[in-house]
């Protein structure tokens, strides 16, 4: 998506009939910002989603974790959880579906 590279001398900077109008190079931009933060959200509901599960293993350990630590990973549990399906829900709503990996 990005523009090939090119030789810029003084006389093709001031008017070269090849580069694009400034505002196509500009939405070409803003596209690629919004692709690079849906799939930068994609990512923290990834991450999300591994500590959900994670938490969720040592919530469920038995006696082998300490009780605080079982209880604090089972609130990080639900807590992720919850956080992650409000990401995809607000990706969902604004028409930016956070791609699943």
């Amino acid at each position: 998506m990005s523009m090939p590279l090119r030789v810029v001398t003084a006389e093709t900077a001031v008017a070269d009939p090849v580069a694009p109008p400034l505002a196509e190079r500009i939405r070409l931009l803003q596209a690629e910002a919004k692709a690079l933060a849906t799939d930068q959200v994609a990512a923290l509901a990834k991450s999300l989603t591994e500590l959900h599960r994670l938490a969720a293993e040592i919530a469920d350990g038995g006696a082998v974790f300490p009780p605080g630590v079982r209880d604090l990973a089972g609130r990080l549990s639900d807590d992720a959880q919850a956080k992650a399906l409000t990401l995809e829900a607000i990706m969902a709503r604004t028409g930016r579906q956070a791609q699943k990996s």
